[in-house]
């Protein structure tokens, strides 16, 4: 039966997956996993969604070199297939009652753990929301040490350590209900667990708007951009994802199907974000192949709509709700920047 103490810390190990603050976060769930079962080295590790390798997030007595280059030798094995089939975390102690090869029987076991002093250890799967997102080695010097219990306990932890672990985990925050959503980063595009792709990344004129935001300073933009015959109301934000060492910046990109606000045109929609940007009646002329009298048109239309009685207010509108549809040359005048950031372009203008 289990103590209160490990009940105690399962439970804290659970409200961990609530912090944002992912690297502390899992040393404080390793510091609770230890209140909860034995070990004299852990290793907790979450699998780097571009390179599909396995990255140590927190660790007690393995460093971080050590476990991965581990890992990426374990991964290779029969024994790795049984952990990731079974739901029931493996133990060195009993694994006689599971099928599949034996591990103490192994040349693993023989020439990584034996040698390091480890006589039993215990491997979790983590999943999140049914995705594999990483792995949890205890090892102890004793033997025998993890039984049927251990394990269960263990496998009532897993959920929660799938959370911590998993590297897109926050990415899925704050987003709207039923928004599709990617992650770019310069090495790949990579999926939001339940979110379907981002339609608009399928535009190259889009993709390289992402490219040129990613190189910005910026936190965030937010646009109208056509997907198909649709509009959509979209949102890029600046945002680290993976797992420990292997975080990288990435932009997050989600969508929602919107009409274009106010019975705007996608031409009145162009005209204002030139507008908006601080372009002329001339320059937009040249730059959208018109005559100045038809902008001129154009504005007074989109005026009359939008409520505005100055071309300084539907502006201003305009950058305030983000009904723009920019070009990557426009992003200067439209992302969103730190405080910080921002006094810094001023002051170099």
């Amino acid at each position: 039966m289990l103590s209160h103490q490990q009940l105690a810390a399962a439970t804290r190990i659970g409200m961990l997956t609530r912090e944002r603050d992912t690297a502390t976060a899992c040393g404080l769930a390793l510091q609770e996993l230890g209140r909860a079962l034995p070990f004299d080295a852990v290793t907790l590790l979450g699998i780097d969604p571009v390179s599909g390798t396995h990255v140590q997030i927190a660790g007690v007595g393995y460093t971080a070199e050590t476990s991965q280059a581990l890992a990426a030798e374990f991964v290779s094995t029969p024994w790795y297939a049984n952990v990731v089939r079974q739901e029931l975390p493996r133990s060195i102690s009993e694994d006689a009652d599971d099928p599949g090869p034996r591990f103490r029987h192994g040349w693993f076991y023989a020439e990584r753990v034996r040698p390091a002093g480890f006589r039993d250890g215990l491997t979790g799967a983590l999943r999140r929301d049914g995705r594999l997102v990483g792995l949890i080695h205890l090892s102890t010097e004793g033997a025998d040490t993890y039984d049927t219990e251990a394990r269960q306990l263990l496998a009532s932890i897993l959920p929660a350590l799938g959370i911590l672990t998993d590297p897109t985990a926050h990415a899925e925050h704050d987003l709207p209900p039923g928004a599709g959503a990617n992650l770019v980063t310069a090495e790949g595009v990579i999926d939001v667990p339940g979110r379907a792709p981002a339609g608009a990344l399928q535009d190259e004129a889009f993709t390289r708007l992402v490219e040129v935001f990613a190189l910005s300073r910026g936190l965030r933009l937010r646009a109208l951009w056509p997907v198909g015959s649709e509009w959509h109301r979209v949102v890029l934000r600046r945002c680290a994802v993976g797992p420990g060492a292997a975080t990288r910046t990435a932009v997050l990109v989600h969508e929602e199907r919107a009409e274009l606000p106010y019975g705007l045109s996608p031409r009145e929609l162009e005209v204002l974000t030139r507008a908006a940007r601080g372009q002329t009646n001339q320059a937009i002329a040249q730059a959208l192949f018109l005559s100045p009298r038809t902008v001129h048109s154009h504005i007074e239309h989109l005026l009359r709509k939008t409520g505005c009685v100055s071309r300084a207010e539907a502006t201003a509108l305009a950058v305030r709700d983000g009904v723009l549809r920019p070009a990557p040359e426009d992003l200067e005048y439209f992302v969103e920047r730190a405080p910080a950031a921002r006094e810094q372009g001023a002051s170099r203008r």
